[in-house]
């Protein structure tokens, strides 16, 4: 479940960087050029929505090492305890 989770949200952030990385030039050249506005407040909404999604997967894609470690540590403990155990009792 968790290869399948970490494949999904790499290719979710993929697909949402393309559009942000659209709209984020194109607000920037609306903001700049005076006048009118250029752009509708729903796009800048829209931008929005997708910077706060980028954070959040990007945030977990940039923890996925430190969770794996973790995780792999707390394996080997698991599995290094019951040998410890087997190795104290035959020395009583």
């Amino acid at each position: 479940m968790t290869k399948f989770f970490n494949k999904w949200t790499r290719i979710f952030h993929r697909w949402m960087a393309l559009p942000t990385l659209i709209l984020i030039p194109l607000a920037v050249i609306a903001k700049f050029s005076g006048g009118k506005e250029l752009l509708p407040p729903q796009v800048e909404q829209f931008q929005s929505i997708l910077m706060l999604l980028l954070a959040i997967s990007g945030a977990y894609l940039y923890l996925i090492p430190y969770i794996a470690k973790r995780t792999r540590d707390r394996r080997k403990a698991r599995s290094a305890q019951p040998a410890r155990n087997a190795v104290e009792g035959s020395r009583s």
